[in-house]
This record gives C-alpha cells, sequence and structure tokens, in this order.
C-alpha cells in the first residue's frame, strides 16, 4: 500500500449484514457490538458509517430495539450512521408497513436517500417492492441516481453508492451460478454507473467472504470500482460453506485515489487480501442542465 504521509481528505466505513436479532447475547448482535467498538476506537475523524442493508434478521420490533440499545454503546465515539434496506429487514410481508418501520428505527428518510458530506455524495439504493430476496429499483429511483451522480461527477470528487444486491456476475458471490445477485434491473442500473467512472459500489447480501477471488470487480472501463462488504454477522465461501467471522471495510479518499481497506473486526486486523488502491481517473465532462 502507498505510504506517503497524506492525511485522507475525508474517511468512512463500510458494513453490512448485520442482522441484529432480539436476543442480546446472540453472536450476530455480539458481532456488531465489536464492530462498532473497532470503529469507535480506530476511526476518530470518521465522517459516517455506511450500511449496505440487512440491518436485522427478520425487520422486528425487538431487532430495532436492540439497534438502538447496540448503537447507543457507542453514541459520543461514533459518527452517523447511513443505512441502506435489505430483503431481511423490508421483504416479504407489507412491503409499506415494513418499509416504514425501518425507517422509523433507523431515522432514513425514504427507500433511497442521498447524503453529502462534507462535498461528497453517497448514495444509498433500495428495493420499492416487498420481494424474498431480490431488490426492485423503480424508474424514478433510476432516474434519480443518474442525475445525481451527474451532480456528483460536475463536483470532479468520486461519488458512492451502496445496495444492499450485488449486480450479476461482478463481485464474489454474485456470480450467475452461485445466485447471489439480485438486482430486477440489473442491466439498467449497470448502464447508468458505467456512465461515471469516478464511482464506487459498495454491496453485500451474499456475506462471501473478503479472502474470496473477484472481492472487488470493475474499474478498468466499463463499469466502476464495485466490492463486496462481505457481513458483520457470519461469512459465507466458494466452496458454499458458512464459515464465522466479521467484516468490513475502512475507506479513505485523497486527491486522485482512493484507498479501500478490509478490515476483521473478529480480530481486530486487516484482511490482507483485501486491500485496494484505486486511483481516480481525469474528471469527465457531463453535459450542463
Amino acid at each position: 500500500m502507498r505510504q506517503d504521509g497524506n492525511k485522507p481528505l475525508i474517511e468512512f466505513q463500510v458494513i453490512t449484514d448485520t442482522h441484529v436479532t432480539a436476543d442480546p447475547d446472540h453472536l450476530y448482535n455480539r458481532n456488531f457490538e465489536q464492530a462498532l467498538k473497532d470503529i469507535a476506537a480506530g476511526a476518530p475523524d470518521s465522517v459516517g458509517i455506511m450500511h449496505a442493508g440487512d440491518v436485522t434478521d427478520h425487520g422486528f420490533p425487538g431487532e430495532y430495539e436492540e439497534l438502538r440499545r447496540i448503537v447507543g454503546l457507542y453514541k459520543d465515539k461514533l459518527p452517523p450512521i447511513y443505512m441502506a434496506t435489505g430483503n431481511h429487514d423490508v421483504g416479504l410481508g407489507i412491503w409499506e408497513s415494513r418499509l416504514g418501520s425501518f425507517l422509523a428505527a433507523t431515522g432514513m428518510s425514504a427507500a433511497y436517500h442521498d447524503h453529502w458530506i462534507e462535498g461528497y455524495a453517497f448514495f444509498f439504493l433500495g428495493t420499492e417492492q416487498g420481494l424474498e430476496l431480490f431488490c426492485d429499483l423503480s424508474e424514478a429511483q433510476l432516474e434519480w441516481l443518474d442525475a445525481k451522480l451527474e451532480e456528483a461527477a460536475k463536483s470532479g470528487k468520486p461519488a458512492f453508492v451502496f445496495l444492499h444486491q450485488p449486480l450479476m456476475n461482478t463481485t464474489a458471490g454474485s456470480m450467475e451460478e452461485q445466485k447471489w445477485y439480485g438486482v430486477t434491473q440489473d442491466d439498467e442500473l449497470k448502464a447508468i454507473l458505467a456512465k461515471y467512472p469516478r464511482t464506487f459500489l459498495f454491496t453485500g447480501h451474499g456475506h462471501w467472504e473478503m479472502e474470496a477471488p473477484r472481492n472487488h470487480a470493475g474499474g478498468e472501463g466499463g463499469l466502476p470500482a464495485m466490492f463486496n462488504a462481505a457481513s458483520v454477522a457470519y461469512l459465507w465461501t466458494d466452496e458454499d460453506v458458512r464459515r464465522e467471522g466479521s467484516q468490513g471495510y475502512y475507506v479513505e479518499v485523497y486527491e486522485d485515489w482512493v484507498l479501500v481497506k478490509g478490515r476483521d473486526f473478529t480480530t481486530g486486523t486487516w484482511v490482507g487480501s483485501a486491500q485496494y488502491e484505486v486511483s481516480l481517473g481525469p474528471v469527465i465532462s457531463v453535459r450542463e442542465s
């Protein structure tokens, strides 16, 4: 990794698939506590924790109560937490009711939302139907994303997008035969993202360990940089086997590059094979509105 002594312009963390349960002693809850403890101790300058969905295991009231309790343990030492919906949060049932419970518990404003932090754009996408595994993005949401990414591109700064389900045949776990991709509008979303090479996409859903091949995809023409954000609750392998563990990312943004660092929250160490330096290409021209 580059060691040039420069301080990042901003830094943040990416986590996903915490699967908080109603049981305070459940392993998933303890893993979430440990992840937040790690971030509180190791990232005092963080501008935010970005959660890519499956915040809870079922979207039940008791699970949201546990979510609030766990976050409250480190409230004074943590930056704001921004959350995307996952299929475990809002899938099945009456979607409007499930989404309403999620929004009320997390403080997010809608199924999809944006946050501009120190001039940098963070976009959270989310399903607009209560599907069991997939997400369904409306035409309005896709148009919104296109316009927002164009706005971000005009600033010359990179933009960061968070979505629970990965695009097919991109990052670890999303291969067609693995069956853990899940965007109904896969082609349409890829077409939008391909227009903005300074975009970074982080996804979860499959729990694939960061040591897996294809943990990082894109970034070389065509689609922008995409990252599998693994899971805080437990991990999965290319051998189709569950593995106990808890992982996420620390992200540092510099003038002309972004450093994405895989973190093992269980051991409090870096994931050696998941350390990425992504150079930012030239600022692209965008149409004037």
